[in-house]
């Protein structure tokens, strides 16, 4: 287990002045770094954090951050660091939020010269969180917002409790399936929406993606036999995934194994949230996980999983010959030490 936050947090602080407001966007794995920048920038400017709600693709895709995460783990988690208040106050509006852009991984370099300009105008200002990079790599040296970094991605979201059972019942059901390999199952973020898509295939002139019959293949060579048991990061069976229940007849989806009384609410619901969330956990704890998809969700699960200790990321690749050891496929995250979370030790 990571002994995370080794700077202090307790300083006192100055009285906080103005708002900070942001949406949560795209997913869990998109929500960590957007409330860490976000606890960042605010800790930064002395400022008082507003509640995120939580929005999909659509316009009406649309939650209340409680609906997901638990508000008072969210809360409590900051004090002393930041304030944070459930709603909005009436006086803040569109008309006087500064609208201001921030890099994932925000440095206080950027928030002096372009974030905290506005905020000492303005008064309040809305984060509107960008991606350049989701390379989740730790700097070479520390910085002064590590420490806060580390408690914002990994102290702060926990599910709220009817998600948490959701994801705890899958997780001991999947356990159950796996007697015959001592309770152990592989996690594979295989997702086939993206899998079709055209830059999904090449980075810099290697494959970034695999598909079903890829992870059959991978996971045979590297040693898992016919009853290790496979969870992928699809809702319900597709076809394509016929290839690879063919190797491993114990491959299951949410659909499969998720209580009846459940699916209306989690698996019916207009919006993916609840999926992609129960998704994210899942990959986070289980014994062996396997990114099929290079990005931002291969980053910030190993993030968790490194934080509490789950070492066990395996790196899909083509294997030319009839076998190899998972230890040569180890994630670099891991086996060079490089991830941010890394930075979290004391």
């Amino acid at each position: 287990m990571l002994v995370l936050f080794c700077v202090s947090l307790t300083e006192e602080a100055d009285e906080p002045q103005g708002y900070v407001t942001f949406s949560l966007t795209n997913g869990p794995e998109y929500h960590i770094s957007q409330i860490s920048d976000a606890v960042v920038v605010a800790r930064y400017l002395r400022a008082i954090i507003v509640l995120p709600d939580i929005r999909g693709s659509k316009t009406s895709d649309k939650r209340n951050f409680e609906d997901v995460y638990d508000v008072e783990k969210f809360i409590t988690s900051l004090d002393g660091v930041v304030k944070v208040v459930k709603s909005q106050p009436a006086k803040l509006s569109a008309r006087n939020l500064a609208v201001v852009k921030v890099p994932n991984r925000v440095s206080e370099e950027y928030i002096a010269e372009n974030i905290e300009p506005v905020f000492r105008s303005k008064g309040n200002i809305r984060l509107a969180t960008y991606f350049p990079s989701v390379n989740m790599k730790k700097k070479k040296e520390k910085s002064k917002t590590d420490s806060i970094g580390c408690l914002a991605m990994f102290g702060t979201l926990e599910p709220q409790t009817e998600v948490r059972e959701v994801v705890d019942s899958l997780v001991n059901r999947l356990r159950t399936l796996s007697r015959k390999s001592n309770g152990q199952f592989v996690a594979v973020d295989l997702r086939l929406d993206i899998l079709e898509k055209k830059g999904c295939h090449k980075n810099s002139g290697s494959k970034s993606c695999y598909g079903p019959h890829d992870i059959a293949q991978f996971l045979k060579k590297i040693g898992y036999d016919k009853d290790t048991t496979v969870y992928v990061t699809e809702t319900r069976w597709d076809s394509s995934l016929d290839n690879l229940k063919e190797f491993f007849p114990k491959t299951y989806t949410k659909e499969s194994i998720m209580p009846m009384d459940k699916k209306d609410k989690f698996l019916g619901s207009e919006t993916s949230e609840y999926e992609k969330v129960i998704d994210f956990y899942i990959c986070s704890e289980s014994d062996v996980f396997v990114p099929a998809i290079s990005g931002l969700f291969y980053a910030n699960v190993a993030g968790k999983r490194i934080a509490s200790g789950k070492t066990q990321i395996v790196v899909p690749a083509s294997i030319p010959g009839s076998s190899a050891s998972s230890g040569d496929f180890i994630s670099h995250y891991v086996s060079k030490k490089n991830h941010f979370a890394y930075s979290c030790f004391c």
